[in-house]
């Protein structure tokens, strides 16, 4: 019977590793001949899309990250970071510690789910100095900074460096960028009447965007509504505008040239003085992923119309690190939650289709809507084929978001944060922890990686 068992290894604890081992679970509820595991950094699946509510006070940090353990309760787990993978040999390498043992994984069918990172596109200081919007840390570690700028300013005499202290910078006008955006500009101006000396006209929230709009593939006159609504409440969306540089005090910015055969813009380069840039520009693929063996393009691994790598039968790639183009616009599909998840589903499926030997599934996308917070109970939304704004929008983008809360008791909790919100006021309270605060036996095995 252990003979001829079949392993399922799903790599990533995200949206899409998630999803596809739940699928899996159902598949293979009663069938003691497969066995699935998961291997994750984080042994919690984090809500991403309610990240900029923890960083501006509104939920509780805790409330919107969910047990693996309790999600996926037939999938044996393994907390670690993946140190090489072997598709000929059918083998993960997970690094060990100095707490424990390095360990290898022999699987039969693999699913790479292992999402994305931050893209600083080469600009050492800006990843230096720039504080990001991916992980739970990211978002404590930002409100935070937020609190510390506002104590700071209250007390200083020195206008210039008041000015850069109130000045917030967000560079990308994507959902992370916008919703951060609003939510922080809902947090200043609520924990202002903390500050006596500090006036709403002091504070300055800047969304630089080098496209021509901001939401690229929303609707483009619900995006060109946000962005209106935004800058009603004061906020300064400037767009085909580039990051160059950022020292920690002064980001140098570029307009970029609408006409491509003037380049006279290019050379037109500017500073904004400020002493927090919040970087949400861009991803690429993990570093695990690029010195794989898997052929890549971008980064991303390259997978046929079901979601598997030719090169490797029975290897599925899905999420951020998969190359999948849409044939609608002939690029890639965006990196979003509900995409990870409808190829999750289609993986899955497939994989079940392998084992039992019948007919695979090819992945087509159905967008089920787009949704996006703007701050001040204001939303944009197309939901059932229809363009929605203002409170309403807001409203079902809590009551869609909610519903796929996994957990019932933290669906709860979000509930009741957002309760609490309306009655009090957001806590001002600072914990110090440190910037980017990470494992530092990670940061050594990030140095072995490059020259691995």
């Amino acid at each position: 019977m252990a003979k001829n068992k079949k392993k399922v290894v799903i790599l990533g604890g995200g949206f899409a590793g998630v999803e596809c081992a739940r699928q899996l679970e159902s598949f293979f509820k009663n069938n003691s001949e497969v066995e699935l595991v998961m291997v994750s950094e984080d042994n919690f699946l984090l809500f991403t899309p309610m990240l900029p509510q923890v960083a501006s006070g509104i939920i509780e940090t805790r409330h919107i990250v969910m047990p693996i353990r309790a999600i996926c309760k037939k999938t044996k787990f393994y907390e670690g970071r993946i140190k090489n993978v072997d598709p000929f040999g059918k083998l993960v390498t997970l690094w060990g510690t100095g707490e424990k043992r390095g360990v290898s994984i022999y699987y039969d069918y693999l699913v790479v789910a292992l999402g994305s990172e931050t893209n600083f596109f080469g600009m050492a200081d800006v990843e230096k100095n720039a504080y990001t919007m991916k992980t739970l840390n990211d978002a404590v570690v930002l409100r935070n900074r937020v609190v510390d700028m506002l104590e700071q300013a209250d007390n200083e005499t020195d206008t210039i460096l008041r000015d850069s202290l109130l000045t917030f910078v967000i560079v990308g006008g994507g959902f992370a960028g916008i919703e951060t955006a609003g939510e922080l500009l809902d947090l200043l101006l609520d924990a202002r009447k903390h500050y006596p000396t500090i006036h709403k006209d002091d504070i300055r929230v800047i969304v630089l965007e080098a496209l021509p709009m901001i939401l690229p593939g929303f609707n483009e006159k619900l995006a060109d509504f946000a962005k209106e609504k935004m800058i009603q409440r004061g906020i300064d969306i400037r767009l085909r505008t580039a990051v160059t540089s950022f020292d920690g005090t002064e980001v140098s910015i570029k307009s970029l040239d609408e006409n491509p055969k003037d380049s006279v813009n290019e050379s037109k380069i500017s500073g904004i003085r400020t002493k927090t840039l919040i970087w949400t520009a861009g991803v690429t693929p993990v570093n695990t992923i690029k010195r794989s063996m898997f052929k890549t393009d971008k980064g991303k691994i390259i997978v046929n119309d079901f979601l598997e790598v030719s090169e490797f039968p029975g290897v599925f790639a899905i999420g951020d690190c998969a190359l999948f183009m849409d044939p609608q616009t002939n690029r890639p599909f965006a990196p979003t939650a509900q995409i990870a998840e409808a190829q999750a589903k289609i993986a899955a499926h497939n994989l079940n289709a392998l084992i039992k030997n019948s007919e695979k599934e090819k992945f087509v996308y159905h967008s089920k809507g787009q949704m996006a917070i703007i701050g001040k109970r204001t939303g944009i939304a197309t939901f059932l084929g229809m363009n929605i704004s203002g409170f309403l929008a807001w409203l079902i983008w809590r009551n869609v978001y909610l519903s796929k809360i996994p957990s019932p008791d933290k669906k709860v909790r979000i509930f009741l944060d957002w309760i609490i919100d309306l009655f009090y006021d957001r806590d001002i309270s600072r914990l110090k922890l440190l910037k980017r605060e990470t494992e530092k036996e990670y940061k050594v095995l990030d140095e072995v990686d490059d020259v691995w």
